[in-house]
């Protein structure tokens, strides 16, 4: 099917999960065969939820920004996994999008209607992210209650556009999800021989037809017999999904025409719609500069500059007609004192350009591990934007959207991708810095008092930096009984009978935490004379990976990490060591874990210290077998037991 990428979407699925249509059904039977599945070949059903029986796009673009969409396709649902394929969804926008034709029917297993919809069915609602005040873009949908396996729906509908407002042309994904097969699937794209069409494969490689016709050219591509691709955990679905990606030289948006024949062409649109909002007024400007006389180097003023804003602004996010791409004027964001990441950075720039400091807007891709950018088939696949400052010896990014981010520094979500700069001679396609496990570190250090009895208190520090540093100031806004849960679930705290959290001070670049914890059972196992004990609080490492016989993608982690933790054990009165833990080293291609343990006679105390490091957020799929030996070995190093007997 063609889809459109918006610059942000997320769509109200559990609204819309819950409506419950009702339609008058009429006797019709299915095409031949494209409800039956006993005739497909094995291979068709290996792995699959869903099955793409047939589909067919037609698009003809009428000119820049003009095109009419029709589109028909049967998928067949194997089994409750596949329900996704029972969800039917179309984006569009009021002004510039027709949606005509809809039809939506469901076949039960022997091809008789079960259910028909038309576009009156349909949810229509807001297509943005949970943080978009305002948009124009919207989303018709409806789902089908399957009752029984295997159901097929027919989907059927024609869509006229008078103007690309997402900016690229729709593009055919010709398996939109893991675990789905096609049987066929075909899109015809007619356009004008001058238009500069152009096409680009994702996980692919086909050849299409072409033919000429009263000055159009015709492009057919067509597939089939198409294997399901597994989900593999921790995959991405642009490394493996195929799709074709379509463009034309010339666009339309928001009646703003503009250039994708090239990155620097795409960049100078946006240059345009930037250039007469980002400049203060001449007395805003002045005061500005008078703030920042007494600090002496272009980059202290520029941070001086960005905490001021960061104090000052908050992110709120409207994107109405070519406010979706055009920044709010700087002086009106420094008037209303809000602005989405375009406003926010935009009003950065005119701070910085009021002291004679250059900047360049980015425009990237925000969400970790996201697909970067392709450097020979310029597509607008942003969806936010940053700032950069080129000082001579420093590239320095500005995130102007976080609150709570340093200067200088971009989060998980912007790092290790290429993004757009735009500058007066337009776009340029420029790398974020790559992220390392050093910044993101979460150190503890643990004191514990054991009692004869088995019982325990125990006191917990934590320093946090980078991905946790955030994590940790996002989740004092929720309810305290919420972040319980989270250190119990996600940090795989052992159940305490008492826990008191203390959110201690956060500096730039560390947040500190404090946990008081008491245990009326720590001891796991009591014989006789002698105690054992997991001497930790909690695991320094909790990933886990299935093992496999061969992994096909790679594996990808939110960030590189780095873990320390220094556990003090203050054994109970008339207690001694018997065993310790043994000491363990491990390593593998991108990461380390070591811990060791001294028992001090004297002061009847253990002090257990444990290290754990990963270097890169994705692992290769041909290391995928070495990571996850090395994540079991990682387990069972962290569950050897300290033993503890009574003195004699």
């Amino acid at each position: 099917m063609v889809k459109k990428f918006l610059k942000s979407i997320v769509t109200s699925l559990a609204l819309v999960l819950a409506l419950v249509f009702t339609a008058g059904a009429q006797v019709r039977e299915a095409p031949v065969n494209f409800y039956k599945i006993d005739n497909l070949p094995d291979s068709l059903k290996e792995n699959a939820n869903s099955i793409v029986r047939y589909s067919y796009d037609e698009i003809f673009i009428k000119g820049p920004g003009k095109a009419t969409v029709k589109h028909q396709s049967y998928v067949t649902i194997l089994n409750e996994k596949g329900d996704r394929d029972a969800i039917f969804e179309l984006l569009y926008n009021r002004k510039y999008d027709n949606y005509s034709h809809i039809e939506v029917i469901a076949y039960d297993q022997d091809g008789k209607i079960l259910k028909k919809y038309h576009k009156s069915d349909m949810y229509d609602g807001m297509a943005g992210s949970n943080e978009e005040l305002a948009g124009d873009s919207r989303f018709l949908a409806l789902r089908h209650a399957i009752a029984s396996y295997p159901t097929t729906i027919e989907i059927d509908y024609e869509e006229t556009m008078n103007s690309f407002w997402y900016i690229n042309m729709p593009e055919w994904v010709i398996q939109e999800r893991f675990e789905q097969s096609v049987e066929n699937s075909k899109v015809k794209v007619i356009v004008d021989s001058a238009a500069g069409f152009r096409y680009s494969y994702k996980n692919i490689k086909l050849k299409p037809s072409i033919s000429w016709e009263n000055g159009l050219q015709t492009y057919v591509w067509q597939v089939s017999n198409l294997k399901a691709i597994k989900n593999e955990d921790n995959a991405k679905a642009w490394t493996q999904l195929p799709e074709v990606r379509f463009i034309e030289g010339k666009f339309d948006s928001y009646g703003y025409p503009g250039e994708m024949t090239s990155w620097q062409t795409y960049g100078q649109w946006i240059y345009n719609l930037n250039k007469d909002v980002c400049t203060l007024t001449p007395q805003r400007a002045e005061q500005i500069r008078k703030m920042t006389d007494s600090i002496k180097s272009d980059r202290a003023k520029a941070k001086f500059l960005y905490e001021y804003m960061q104090k000052s602004m908050r992110y709120v996010s409207i994107n109405l007609g070519i406010g979706g791409y055009k920044p709010f004027d700087a002086n009106f964001v420094d008037q209303k004192k809000y602005g989405d990441c375009k406003a926010l950075s935009n009003y950065m720039y005119a701070l910085l350009k009021a002291v004679n400091i250059p900047s360049n807007w980015v425009v990237i891709y925000r969400g970790k591990n996201g697909q970067p950018a392709d450097i020979n088939f310029p597509y607008n696949s942003f969806n936010h934007e940053i700032l950069v400052i080129p000082f001579k010896n420093d590239t320095t990014f500005l995130e102007c959207t976080g609150n709570n981010q340093p200067f200088g520094t971009l989060d998980e979500s912007t790092l290790n991708r290429n993004g757009l700069m735009i500058t007066e001679d337009g776009g340029k396609l420029i790398n974020t810095p790559r992220s390392q496990a050093k910044y993101n570190q979460f150190n503890s250090d643990v004191y514990i008092q054991l009692q004869p009895d088995g019982s325990a208190k125990a006191q917990v520090n934590v320093s946090a930096t980078g991905e946790y540093r955030l994590l940790f100031l996002e989740l004092e806004g929720v309810k305290m009984d919420e972040q319980k849960q989270f250190w119990l679930r996600n940090i795989n705290i052992k159940q305490p009978d008492v826990f008191d959290y203390k959110p201690g001070k956060d500096t730039v670049f560390t947040k500190h935490i404090q946990l008081n914890l008491e245990y009326d059972k720590f001891c796991d196992i009591m014989a006789g004379d002698k105690q054992f004990y997991r001497p930790i609080v909690f695991p320094i490492s909790n990933f886990t990976a299935p093992a496999t016989d061969k992994r096909n993608s790679d594996f990808f982690i939110d960030f590189p990490l780095q873990k320390s933790c220094i556990t003090t054990i203050d054994l109970p009165p008339g207690f001694e060591v018997e065993t310790l833990p043994s000491n363990t080293s491990i390593k593998f291609s991108y990461g380390t874990f070591d811990a060791s343990y001294v028992y001090n006679k004297d002061k009847n105390q253990v002090v257990g210290t444990a290290k754990f490091v990963l270097n890169n957020q994705v692992i290769p799929a041909i290391k995928y077998n070495e990571m996850q030996e090395y994540m079991d070995n990682v387990a069972r190093a962290q569950n050897k037991k300290l033993v503890i007997k009574k003195k004699a």
